[in-house]
């Protein structure tokens, strides 16, 4: 029975580990570069503060990302004995929290904002000795940081389903959404030029609930992560498919009486255990190892499982024993 060491992607899967790995690379650029143009095209709108707020917001997936690949194929440690995966998940915890916090702030600041009834100021700035109305270049900005977003996303949505990779899932879907931002920041712009004062706080507060939104359904995708969830698909969608290949694969094991299956995801991969009361001792080692390799087998993701005989299964939860039918079982 061989130790499971840091896991070497399949080589499909380590390609496409490669492009996101680039992808975000250039996401941390190009949303380095869209919140330096922002800031300096911010003016006094709320709109355009919370447009920039999100796009510093965008920088914390690409990055939390970036650190979490530096330790996710470290080997096994004395102190970290499961090894370094679960760096995707805590890269996925903070990245959400933050996307929440900085939500949550600029929804009461614009609402404070628009109950005040602040008026804001979009005046005229001098350009090569020329004047120049400064929402212009605040359009030109909020252009920049809309546009090539949705690219970003569509391009690394495939990428999160080959490597069921959730946070570059949730950042994918921040991308696309990013035009929402863009839009309502622009109508807050406009707004503000044809003398409705209003539509500025009003945009920013669009913006900021979609971003609350966001940081909520993640958040709570993220801690149950950590509370050792029933593994899910990247998308959170469905129960992982590999949870009834397990299933089918106990219940077809002849000299399996009865089982237990539980999982719990490590960042990228999966791990747990199989509870089974095998119907006689009979070269029972040699089962164990033999359907312990076969589990493993089933998918990349498969990490590490651990097969244990027992007299018998107690007080398992609903979903988690497996009692093999007759017609099912091998041989």
């Amino acid at each position: 029975m061989r130790y499971p060491s840091g896991h070497e992607l399949p080589p499909e899967q380590e390609e496409a580990w490669n492009k996101a790995i680039r992808l975000e690379v250039i996401s941390a650029i190009y949303w380095a570069t869209a919140v330096v143009l922002l800031y300096f095209t911010l003016g006094q709108s709320q709109a355009m503060k919370a447009a920039w707020i999100e796009d510093i917001l965008g920088l914390f997936p690409p990055i939390a990302f970036l650190i979490a690949a530096r330790f996710r194929h470290k080997a096994p440690t004395r102190r970290f004995p499961w090894g370094y995966h679960r760096a995707i998940t805590v890269a996925y915890v903070v990245s959400t929290a933050a996307l929440l916090a900085l939500g949550l702030f600029l929804l009461i600041d614009s609402t404070v904002k628009l109950v005040e009834g602040t008026h804001p100021p979009i005046g005229m700035v001098e350009i090569f000795d020329g004047q120049i109305w400064l929402g212009w270049l605040m359009i030109g900005a909020l252009l920049y940081s809309g546009i090539p977003p949705i690219i970003l996303g569509r391009l690394k949505r495939p990428l999160a389903d080959q490597l069921h990779d959730k946070v570059l899932f949730a950042d994918a879907k921040m991308n696309i959404a990013d035009w929402l931002t863009a839009t309502a920041a622009l109508v807050g712009v406009i707004g503000i030029g044809f003398g409705l004062w209003w539509a500025d706080a009003v945009a920013a507060i669009v913006i900021s609930i979609d971003i609350l939104h966001d940081g909520l359904k993640y958040l709570r995708q993220s801690i149950a992560d950590l509370m050792d969830d029933s593994p899910r698909t990247y998308d959170e969608g469905a129960p992982h498919p590999l949870l009834a290949k397990i299933r089918k694969e106990v219940s077809a094991t002849p000299w399996v009486k009865e089982g237990a299956v539980r999982l719990r995801e490590e960042g990228h991969m999966l791990t747990g255990e199989v509870l089974v009361v095998p119907e006689d001792s009979q070269q029972l080692l040699a089962r164990v190892e033999a359907l312990t390799e076969r589990l493993r087998e089933l998918d990349w993701q498969m990490k590490d499982i651990i097969v244990a005989p027992v007299r018998e299964i107690e007080g398992a939860p609903a979903g988690i024993k497996v009692k093999p039918e007759k017609g099912s079982r091998r041989g």
